[in-house]
């Protein structure tokens, strides 16, 4: 596919240009800083604004999905939102946050008063993002939440799916490699099984 990767540079998304490249996709690597983007095959390197609605759309056009992977605090959810309707791209698949998970019906991780005030605002941002997402009903749009531990790691390929809920495993940790992540992103970018829905992914 022709992929328009929003924040190809950052801990997630220089993954997910990997795991792009790994699997032979064209990737069209968006970055404010585009010599930062490594040179892979594939690959071409573009500058671009996440608060550019216009610019940004010029970018998206002629692509078959997007992915972004960008801080919420960076972006405001209508301007990606529509620059992807006005440039025409199919799908819109979001590297989201694990705050607005819910570890018991109708509570929320980040309402608990463990959750770290340093990413509260950021998990709060994701939520609203995600919102916004859910009220864009003609936009086929997928949002992926990462488990509570997000962190550089191995791509193993072994790991759980699932929906609204926090996963956790037998000794009661959430976590999850950006690498396989980008795995079960990707997974999903070639096998769409959550359109217009939000999903989780840990071990």
């Amino acid at each position: 596919m022709h992929v328009v990767l929003i924040g190809a540079t950052g801990a997630a998304g220089s993954r997910l240009l990997a795991e792009l490249v790994r699997r032979g996709h064209t990737v069209t690597a968006i970055a404010r800083n585009p010599a930062r983007v490594p040179a892979l095959p594939g690959v071409t390197a573009r500058q671009g604004d996440v608060a550019d609605q216009a610019g940004l759309a010029a970018l998206l056009a002629g692509h078959d999905a997007v992915i972004s992977s960008v801080r919420f605090l960076d972006t405001e959810p209508r301007i990606l939102i529509d620059a992807v309707k006005a440039a025409g791209v199919p799908r819109y698949l979001v590297v989201g946050g694990a705050g607005s998970l819910e570890i018991a019906p109708g509570r929320k991780l980040v309402e608990t008063p463990d959750f770290p005030a340093a990413y509260k605002a950021e998990a709060l941002r994701g939520a609203a993002f995600l919102d916004a997402l859910r009220a864009a009903t003609e936009l086929d749009w997928t949002f992926l939440s990462p488990s509570a531990l997000f962190v550089p790691g191995e791509r193993t390929g072994r790991f759980r799916l699932g929906d609204d809920a926090l996963l956790v495993d037998a000794q009661g940790r959430s976590s999850i490699s950006y690498e396989d992540f980008a795995v079960a992103l990707v997974d999903e970018l070639e096998r769409p099984a959550h359109s217009r829905r939000r999903f989780t992914v840990g071990y």
